[in-house]
Order: structure tokens, then sequence, then C-alpha cells
């Protein structure tokens, strides 16, 4: 399957703003509104895009982690089967080095990791080791990665639009955190990012009104984080490569700065460990390598790289489970609690 133009252009629309209605983005497309939300209808449907949303809380009261995980190999593929099945453990991947599996954990405290991720990692068969770097700082990921196929007039409409769209939404926002009855449409965003009031209501047994509000309220508290994924081989963009360096004391802002720069960037921050600082990249080729490399080092003064690690394939990202040729199987494994994070 090739993706158009058209449907490049659509995705991209999404990217900049998930929940944007079709009679908004044919204003920016020059599409009809019906010909975009079929258009959308196939790709979902198919597998290759999709809208996702996960609470994305305070980073300074969250617990991000990058676990390296090794394991028998013969064991390997149910290790990767009970990895992904864990809610706390958002993006699992497949790695070309002497880490088998890459992953991707978030938890609500280092207490929770401790207890609810790392004790039931020794629990699994066939998991041999694992190694863990914490995140201390968060720069970018992978909800701020765009397709930029739309032009800077198209890209200043839909950010236009969808200002537009949340300021709206924010003037019903109420103080305090949410109680359940709210907290039940999580699942239901998690699933499909677009879903309306009407589509929620049908699922929880509610009047549609009572939904509106309740959905509102929620979109208007901050605490979602709403991205427009693309099933990798399908974006040009086929190679992940993460890097672990280390970046010069006092130099991390400065180094994230440049670094977004670079349109290939998913994901960087600052971490614990015997390396400093993370970065995920998507690349054309795996010749793209040492181009980024060599970037890298005119752009960050001092940096050490210190390991590279490709993938070779990822088995969930931010909660959802990927077919082998990296589309979206329709399987959802919902957090509990979550973070803008996952590469």
């Amino acid at each position: 399957m090739e993706l158009s133009e058209d449907d490049l252009a659509l995705i991209n629309v999404l990217q900049t703003a998930p929940r944007l209605s079709w009679a908004d983005a044919a204003e920016v497309l020059g599409a009809h509104a019906t010909t975009l939300a079929a258009r959308w209808e196939r790709l979902r449907a198919s597998g290759v895009s999709w809208v996702t949303a996960h609470l994305i809380g305070d980073p300074h009261q969250m617990c991000l982690a990058f676990v390296a995980v090794d394991c028998e190999m013969n064991r390997r593929e149910d290790v990767t089967a009970r990895l992904a099945e864990m809610p706390e453990i958002v993006t699992v991947e497949e790695a070309a080095s002497n880490r088998d599996l890459m992953l991707t954990v978030i938890t609500p405290s280092l207490d929770d990791f401790s207890l609810k991720v790392i004790a039931r990692l020794k629990e699994i068969d066939g998991l041999v080791k694992y190694q863990t770097a914490l995140c201390t700082r968060l720069h970018a990921s992978g909800g701020s990665w765009r397709l930029n196929v739309l032009s800077r007039a198209q890209q200043a409409a839909v950010r236009a639009l969808a200002g537009a769209e949340t300021a709206g939404t924010a003037q019903t926002a109420a103080l305090g955190p949410l109680p359940e009855s709210h907290l039940a449409l999580l699942p239901f965003l998690a699933r499909d990012g677009r879903a309306t009031a009407a589509d929620i209501a049908r699922g929880l047994g509610r009047h549609p009104a009572t939904v509106q509000r309740q959905l509102n309220r929620v979109l208007a508290s901050g605490i979602l984080s709403f991205r427009c994924e693309v099933a990798q081989k399908f974006s040009a963009f086929p190679v992940t490569c993460q890097w672990f360096v280390n970046v010069p004391a006092g130099r991390h802002e400065a180094a994230a700065a440049e670094l977004k720069t670079m349109r290939n960037v998913r994901l960087s921050a600052s971490t614990t460990g015997p390396t400093n600082f993370v970065i995920i990249m998507w690349l054309q080729s795996l010749a793209d390598v040492m181009t980024i490399e060599l970037a890298l080092q005119q752009k960050v003064p001092g940096i050490e790289l210190v390991e590279s690690v490709v993938m070779l394939s990822t088995v969930k990202r931010v909660g959802w489970m990927l077919n082998p040729d990296s589309r979206a199987s329709g399987a959802v494994v919902v957090p509990a609690q979550g973070l803008d994070a996952a590469g």
C-alpha cells in the first residue's frame, strides 16, 4: 500500500491537530469534509494511521524509564508478549544490538516503577537481565514529530484553527481533579483519540449530553496528550535508531534546542545511568546513521556518542500493539497513567 500525497497531508494535519473537525480540515486542504472523513476511515481501518490519547501528568511527578532487556533466545517471543501485556510498559521494541528488547516505561512514581514493573520483570521466565536509565528531563517526544508535507501557510492555518478550538473548550475548564465518572472516558480516547461524545456515550450507556459535558471538562483539564501516529514503514522513515550519549553538564537544554531543529528526532531526554542523554530518531535508511552522527557532533559541542541501537521492529507503541509491518493491530493496552514520552 502506497500513501498518496493527499493521505500524507491529512495525516500531517491530524499530527498538528488530532481532533480537528473535518470541516476545518477541509478548509486547509481544499477538499470536501466527507471526502476527508472517508479517507481517514480508510487509513484508520487499514492500521496505517490512528489517533490516540494518554494521560500526560506532571513530568516532575512521574517516572519515565528506558529499560534494556536481555532474554534467552528461545524464550524471546514469550518474554516480549509478557512485557507487552503490562500497561506500564508503553513501548516495546526489538533491538539489533547486545540488548534484545528496549522498553519505555511510565509509572506515577519511582516506587510504582519498582513495585509494579521491576518486581514483575523478575518473575518472567526467560528474562535474564535488565538495565534501567531513568529520565530526569523530557525535552521532546514522539507526539511532536511531523511528516512535514504541508506548506507553511497550511501549517499556520491548522495551528490557528486548533488554537481557536482549544480556546473554546478551555472556557469549560473546572478546578480540581477529575472524578471517576470523567476518568471512565479515557480508555475510549486511548482507543480513538477522535471519539465523539456520542461514540463514548454508546460505550458507557450514558446520555450523550452528559458525556459531552464530561468530555469538555476532560479536554479542558490538560491531563491528556493527543497524537496522530503513522505506521513507520509507510512514513518514508522506516529505520529507528536510538543513541545513548553524554552531553556536558549545563549543556542539556542547549543540546535539546539544537535537536529540535532536526526533523528526524522522535525523542530527546536527559537520563541517569552510564550515559546522561537519550536520542531517538526515525531515518530513511541505515546510511543516515552516520550522517546524523556527524550532524550531532557539529550541532552539540562536546557530545560523546557512546552507543547506537537500531530497532528491528516495534511490537508496541504508546499502548498500541503493532503488526510486523508496523500497522496498528487494533489491540490497545490502556495504561493506568501515562506521559507524553514514548518515541
